[in-house]
């Protein structure tokens, strides 16, 4: 195993032992809203601090990109950290939060980790070498197009703006696909993807510590990930299309004809 994947882990699993211990504790917490409908909590900023702890640990050098403090530093290595993704699930019990770290070298996704704390589900990924979880091997699914897909996605409740471009983006969609699921933590549902879970996902207004791990998972089981022009932006737009090669196309040729001037990449 990659020596920095392994710290990630490390650090993920001891992030995810922080939330674990308050699930139960959700009605003592502080809670403060960022945005309409975007919370932050103190679990949050304490797993976040866990995480950066062990990482400046072993590397004291590298850069770091965290959803609750910000960018720190300046190194070819970024580390970029979403401590709970999901929080407004968490905040409700609903079981569908992760802990997401991912390791940039240059500019390039070279480590990932997704850690589930509640179903110990650890997703991983290194450059090349694939991806696995729980140590065995993942990939995406066959799907030749949309009739049958399985498909994720997630409402665009930071920017709602772009309510009616992602409603013709659904309308598009839904007619020949088999489903569509939301269930609000994009980190899992490019982890599902990966995992062959789902079959496609799409986003509008993701941040880079949403979706990094998670890319890199798709990638290294065997899929492709774009912005809605497939393109490779997605992580600096935040609009993600990901899927196996063949549904990937089918959902780029019906996504892309309504994004409008606004989500243009």
């Amino acid at each position: 195993m990659h020596p920095m994947l392994n710290i990630a882990i490390g650090a993920a699993r001891s992030a995810g032992n922080v939330i674990v211990r308050h699930i139960d504790r959700i009605d003592r917490l502080t809670i403060s809203t960022k945005q309409t409908n975007d919370f932050v909590t103190e679990v949050d900023h304490m797993a976040e601090g866990e995480i950066i702890r062990l990482i400046r640990r072993a590397y004291p050098d590298h850069a770091i990109l965290a959803e609750e403090s910000g960018r720190q530093g300046d190194s070819e290595f970024e580390w970029v950290i979403d401590p709970l993704d999901g929080t407004t699930n968490f905040l409700h019990g609903f079981p569908q939060f992760a802990v997401s770290i991912a390791l940039k070298h240059r500019g390039r996704l070279d480590q990932a980790v997704v850690y589930d704390p509640l179903r110990q589900e650890l997703f991983t990924a290194s450059r090349g070498a694939g991806a696995t979880l729980n140590d065995h091997r993942i990939r995406v699914t066959r799907a030749n197009g949309l009739p049958g897909a399985l498909l994720g996605t997630g409402f665009p409740f930071r920017q709602q703006q772009h309510l009616d471009a992602y409603l013709e983006m659904f309308r598009a969609l839904f007619p020949e696909a088999a489903g569509i699921r939301r269930a609000g933590a994009a980190a899992l549902d490019l982890a599902y993807v990966a995992a062959g879970r789902l079959d496609g996902f799409w986003e509008i207004g993701l941040n880079e510590w949403d979706t990094a791990a998670g890319a890199l998972l798709v990638l290294e089981a065997g899929g492709m990930v774009s912005d809605f022009d497939n393109g490779s932006d997605y992580l600096e737009t935040g609009n993600v299309i990901c899927a196996g090669p063949r549904l990937h196309a089918a959902m780029v040729a019906a996504i892309r004809p309504h994004r409008g001037e606004e989500l243009r990449c």
